[in-house]
C-alpha cells in the first residue's frame, strides 16, 4: 500500500479534518476522541511479561496474536494513526452497591444490562470511517484512504492505544480512567493510513498512592499494580471461562454472575462519571435488580429471548446456569433456593449439575460463613 507525502496544504487539510472528526463523534453519541501515532513499542515487553506468567489463561488468541496487538499494522495493512473513541454506558439509578449487597439479587455488570455495546459502536465508527473517506478523497484525489473500525473484537491494545491518544490513564486495575468521566465507558478504534497530527498530551497518572481497586477484589486478582492475574478475575470466571468455576473462588463470588466491577465502583475517579444518555445502554428486562432465582428458572427459550442482543448471550444458558448455581448457593438459606436446585438437576447438563451439588452443599450447611475476600 503505497504511503502518502502531504504537501503542507494537505497537512492543513487534515488537522482540519481532525476537527471534523471530533464533531461528527459527538453527533454519533462519544465523548471524547483522540489520535494516536499506534507505536506501541513501549508495550511489548508489558505484554510479554503478562503472558509468560499464563495470566491469560484460556484465552489462547490473547498469545496466538499477540504481534498484531503489537504493531497495529499487522492487524491493518498501512496502519499510520489510530483514532480513539470513548462512549460513556453507565446507567442511570442502577445502585451496583445496593445490589452486591443484596445476596438474594443476581449482580451483573452495568456494561451488560442493556444492548450489546459492539455492534451499536462499531456502526456508529463506521459512519466516521465513511465521512472520513469522502473528505479525503478531496484532500488526496489520486489516492483513496483505508479506514477499518474496531470495537473489543479483534487484537487491538485499545487501553494503551486511548492513553496515547489523550483519553486517560491507565490505573492500577488496568482499565483507564478519565480524570472528568473515571471509567465507566466503552472503547472503539479506528485504524487509517491517513497521516493525521497525533495527540501530544499525555494525561497524568493521578492514582497516587491509592490501593482501593486492588484491595476491594473479591478474588484477589491483582498480583501487583497495573498487572491483572485473569484466571482469578470474576468477570473472567463468568464469561470467558467456558468450563468449571474453581471451587476455591465460588464463595467470594457471591452474587456476581455476570462479570464484576468491584474495581470501578470502589474508585474515586468515578465520583465525576456521568450516566449515560444512550437509549440502547439502559437496563432491559429488569436485569439491573432481579431475583437469582427468578433467573435461574428461566428455560433456555426465555433465556434467549430476554437476552437477544445482549452480550450475556455469549456465555450461552449453560454459562448462564453454571453462574446463578453459585449464586443461589451463596444466598440466604432458603427452602424454595434447596427445592428449584434439586429440580433443575434433573435436566442439567453435567456442567451445571456439578455446580447444583455445591451450591446444595452451601444452602444444606446452617454454619456455613462465607468469606467476603481471598487474600493472595
Amino acid at each position: 500500500m503505497q504511503g502518502y507525502n502531504p504537501t503542507p496544504e494537505q497537512m492543513l487539510a487534515l488537522a482540519a479534518l481532525a476537527e471534523k472528526i471530533q464533531l461528527w463523534a459527538r453527533e454519533l453519541g462519544f465523548q471524547q476522541i483522540g489520535i494516536s501515532d499506534g507505536n506501541l513499542s513501549s508495550e511489548a515487553e508489558r505484554l510479554e511479561e503478562w503472558l509468560d506468567e499464563g495470566y491469560n489463561g484460556t484465552m489462547a488468541w490473547m498469545a496466538e496474536r499477540q504481534e498484531m496487538r503489537k504493531q497495529p499494522e499487522k492487524l491493518h495493512e498501512g496502519t499510520r494513526c489510530i483514532i480513539s473513541a470513548r462512549m460513556d454506558y453507565l446507567p442511570d439509578s442502577t445502585e451496583q452497591i445496593k445490589i452486591l449487597k443484596s445476596p438474594e439479587k443476581a449482580y451483573i455488570s452495568r456494561y451488560a444490562l442493556g444492548r450489546d455495546y459492539h455492534k451499536l459502536i462499531r456502526k456508529r465508527l463506521a459512519k466516521v470511517a465513511e465521512k472520513i473517506n469522502a473528505e479525503a478523497c478531496i484532500i488526496f484525489p489520486d489516492q483513496p484512504a483505508h479506514q477499518r473500525p474496531f470495537v473489543d473484537s479483534a487484537p487491538v491494545l485499545e487501553r494503551p492505544l486511548a492513553e496515547k491518544a489523550g483519553l486517560g490513564w491507565v490505573g492500577k486495575h488496568t482499565l483507564l480512567i478519565n480524570q472528568y468521566a473515571g471509567s465507566w465507558f466503552f472503547l472503539g478504534e479506528i485504524f487509517t493510513d491517513l497521516p493525521f497530527p497525533t495527540n501530544t498530551f499525555t494525561a497524568e497518572n493521578k492514582c497516587g498512592d491509592c490501593e482501593a481497586c486492588l484491595k476491594v477484589c473479591p478474588t484477589a486478582a491483582f498480583p501487583k499494580p497495573y498487572q491483572l492475574d485473569a484466571r482469578r478475575c470474576i468477570a473472567y470466571l463468568t464469561i470467558e471461562n467456558k468450563g468449571p468455576i474453581p471451587q476455591e473462588y465460588r464463595a467470594v463470588m457471591g452474587n456476581r454472575v455476570f462479570g464484576c466491577d468491584d474495581c470501578q465502583a470502589i474508585c474515586p475517579w468515578n465520583k465525576y462519571a456521568q450516566p449515560s444518555g444512550e437509549k440502547d445502554f439502559q437496563p432491559r428486562h429488569g436485569l439491573a435488580n432481579s431475583d437469582l432465582l427468578t433467573l435461574f428458572l428461566w428455560n433456555e427459550d426465555t433465556f434467549l429471548k430476554n437476552t437477544e442482543g445482549s452480550a450475556i448471550r455469549r456465555i450461552g444458558f449453560e454459562g448462564w446456569q453454571r453462574n446463578l448455581a453459585i449464586g443461589l448457593g451463596n444466598a440466604p438459606h432458603s427452602n424454595e433456593i434447596i427445592q428449584a436446585l434439586r429440580s433443575q438437576k434433573n435436566t442439567a447438563s453435567t456442567l451445571v449439575a456439578e455446580h447444583i451439588d455445591w451450591a446444595l452443599a452451601q444452602q444444606l450447611n446452617p454454619q456455613r460463613k462465607r468469606p467476603r475476600k481471598l487474600q493472595r
